[in-house]
């Protein structure tokens, strides 16, 4: 197992990253105010790790509260957060009552955002199941849920007491969900880091294989890059913006064609290589490192055609993004293969990257 620390000016956390970690109940234990957890999950999750889990826990005396929400995207709205909410009240609890999220990033946005929210604001812990939510979602505090017309609208920043990401826990994991998580893996490489996308290069299929030490070292790596950042923007006033790569083009994604129909890796994915073809229009980037981008997320098995929602659509959704700043968009473009920034596109480029190669038909 390895740790790191993720330092900010009011508090600080450990991302264990190992194997056989669901066991280690010393990892939680510390981090508790009573011997009471609420255990967030939903029924894909529950079926496969919610028991040992709760065994474990209630071996070391915790109370366990198993709270099992529906699967999907298109949950993570106030009428399942409010699930969490009816079952922390049925069951009184308490402002010292821990929550663990177990599941992939919906799970840990919506259990964030409830444990900010219950009794304005309980501990919880992250126990990221997918490797999207173990790179990306699970740290840094950004919790939310969506609203029909954009994605993590409302929301908080809430820093978990601890993250724990364990490599078993990717052994049932979905090969889409997999190919999910390896985009915001390569969003690392992209954006400040290209001797990492170079090993990603050379290691992609290991990582499609699940080589428990190239995952373990992907993860490590990006969460590294993540906590750095974090630590030095962690309410995203200045360059934790630059984790958004590809996420103003893949939002769109997500919410043009419903929350769900696509994972957020895949839009992220796509909304990338826009990202890079944008950058080539304004002579950012050549030719050559767009294909370089093509490239990689073909070998990682994520989609490199976009859906055509239509000029009109796309810009429509856009305006809902987090980055719009004085009515304008802004983007996280590419000056060059690991060296992000964010920036205006000219309405002539926006449209054309619009109608670019790399945007087909809807599924």
């Amino acid at each position: 197992m390895k740790t790191l620390d993720l330092v900010l000016p009011d508090t600080r956390y450990p991302i264990h990253i190992g194997q056989q970690l669901l066991g280690k109940v010393e990892l939680i234990t510390p981090h508790l105010k009573q011997a009471r957890v609420a255990i967030v999950t939903n029924t894909t999750v529950a079926a496969l790790y919610l028991e040992p889990l709760l065994r474990n826990l209630e071996q070391a005396g915790i109370h366990c509260l198993p709270v099992v929400l529906p699967d999907g995207e298109d949950f993570k709205t106030w009428d399942t957060l409010n699930q969490i909410f009816d079952a922390l009240l049925s069951h009184r609890c308490e402002r010292s009552t821990t929550l663990i999220a177990l599941g992939g990033g919906v799970i840990g946005d919506m259990t964030g955002f409830a444990a900010a929210c219950y009794q304005r604001g309980v501990p919880f812990i992250q126990i990221p199941t997918t490797l999207l939510a173990q790179v990306d979602s699970s740290v840094g505090g950004k919790t939310a849920i969506n609203h029909p017309q954009g994605k993590n609208m409302i929301g908080a920043f809430y820093q978990p007491q601890a993250v724990i990401a364990d490599m078993d826990l990717l052994d049932t994991l979905p090969e889409r969900e997999l190919s999910a998580g390896l985009a915001e893996i390569i969003k690392y490489g992209l954006l400040g880091d290209e001797q990492f996308l170079g090993w990603l290069e050379q290691n992609m299929p290991a990582l499609r294989k699940r080589n428990k030490q190239a995952l373990a070292y992907a993860v490590e790596h990006s969460c590294k890059m993540k906590a750095d950042i974090v630590a030095q923007d962690e309410k995203e006033q200045g360059m934790r913006a630059l984790l958004n790569l590809g996420h103003t083009f893949g939002h769109a994604i997500e919410a043009g064609l419903g929350f769900g129909t696509w994972l957020h890796g895949e839009a992220v994915g796509a909304g990338m290589l826009l990202a890079a073809e944008a950058s080539r229009q304004l002579g950012w980037l050549d030719q050559a490192q767009v294909a370089r981008v093509e490239a990689i997320l073909q070998q990682a098995g994520l989609p490199t055609l976009a859906p055509a929602l239509g000029t009109a659509r796309w810009i429509e959704l856009m305006g809902h993004d987090k980055k719009v700043e004085g009515g304008e968009i802004r983007f996280v473009l590419l000056q060059s293969l690991g060296h992000a920034v964010v920036a205006k596109l000219p309405a002539a480029i926006l449209e054309q990257t619009l109608n670019s190669r790399f945007v087909g038909s809807a599924p």
